[in-house]
């Protein structure tokens, strides 16, 4: 169901369901709202429970990591960005962390996100002794490659992409190639999502690197793979993996290195709106309610705050769980 207007509340209503008093106790936030749709979603929703639950006058300015990064950092402002891809800005943001300029409200605001390597659903069912990468790269029967079905195909990242080169060396660690493996590349995003998309149309199975959340990962309800090795630490993985290969000459296994995420909110934000961070600190997404909610978002067109719209009506059990009775019955009240 889509609700049309519900992020329009205004102020003045806001203040007639809350009492003007409420206002001074969070007063004028600035929030980032970043440029893909997981972002945007979760943006417009905080605006909805800042203003509507906790008395905040929210203002939406456009960001994305690097510039939003920069621009908390250096200016104050914005005070709060939800979702922070942090591997760009880690030691920046941890010395502004350590100097008290930022802090992190919540590691992880999103459930089963990250880059890695893929099986989809009814693979995994109809296997389950494919337990992790290491269990599937003994079995390339069951992925074979349209060229030669000798071999198992394992869909990389395309040419020019940052993460080909990690798969490219990841595929020489695990010693791919030996055990009856072709790396393919895609060519394009869209080879990369045809690849995807027409096999779980068909029922087969498939093998490859994707990231999530997106829509496409939702869509099909894709299984993340634990590689069954442990990350081999960040002299591996920036020295070598990450690298080009004749600059990785003994790439060493490895899980895929962490795709760290944060809600990350200014000095400022936590000292006049203190009572909101427990908010942020429960404010988590499973990764199926924010996969599902990008498939709408892609079927439907529809933008944040329409998204926002959707997710307040279509999960109410869920960020009532993010806030206190008090709080909910307000928001409730202003919905």
């Amino acid at each position: 169901m889509k609700i049309k207007n519900l992020t329009g509340i205004s102020i003045a209503s806001a203040m007639t369901v809350l009492g003007s008093s409420a206002f001074a106790d969070c007063g004028d936030i600035t929030m980032a709202d970043m440029n893909w749709p997981s972002a945007t979603l979760m943006a417009n929703v905080d605006k909805i429970i800042l203003e509507a639950g906790y008395g905040c006058s929210v203002e939406m300015v456009v960001g994305a990591t690097t510039t939003t990064f920069a621009s908390m950092n250096e200016k104050g402002a914005p005070d709060v960005a939800g979702e922070l891809w942090i591997n760009a800005v880690r030691e920046p943001l941890n010395a502004a962390m350590s100097e008290g300029r930022l802090h992190s409200a919540l590691k992880g605001p999103i459930t089963d996100l990250g880059e890695g390597w893929w099986i989809p659903p009814f693979t995994a069912e109809k296997h389950p002794e494919l337990k992790t990468v290491l269990d599937i790269l003994d079995h390339p029967e069951l992925f074979p490659d349209k060229e030669d079905p000798s071999k198992g195909a394992f869909i990389g990242c395309p040419a020019g992409w940052g993460c080909q080169l990690s798969n490219i060396n990841l595929f020489r660690a695990f010693e791919m190639e030996k055990k009856g493996w072709v790396l393919i590349d895609p060519g394009s995003q869209a080879g990369l999502d045809g690849s995807l998309i027409k096999a779980n149309e068909r029922g087969d199975n498939w093998f490859g690197y994707y990231w999530a959340p997106t829509s496409i990962i939702g869509k099909y309800g894709m299984k993340l793979m634990p590689f069954g090795v442990p990350f081999a630490g960040n002299d591996n993985w920036d020295g070598c993996i990450a690298k080009a290969e004749q600059d990785c000459a003994d790439p060493k296994p490895s899980s895929w290195t962490e795709s760290e995420v944060h809600t990350v909110v200014t000095d400022s934000f936590k000292s006049k709106a203190g009572v909101a961070m427990d908010y942020f600190a429960k404010r988590v997404y499973p990764g199926s309610v924010m996969g599902a909610m990008l498939v709408y978002m892609e079927e439907e067109q529809a933008d944040g705050p329409d998204a926002a719209a959707e997710f307040m009506s279509r999960h109410e059990d869920l960020w009532m769980q993010w806030v206190p009775a008090d709080v909910a019955a307000k928001v409730k009240a202003a919905l």
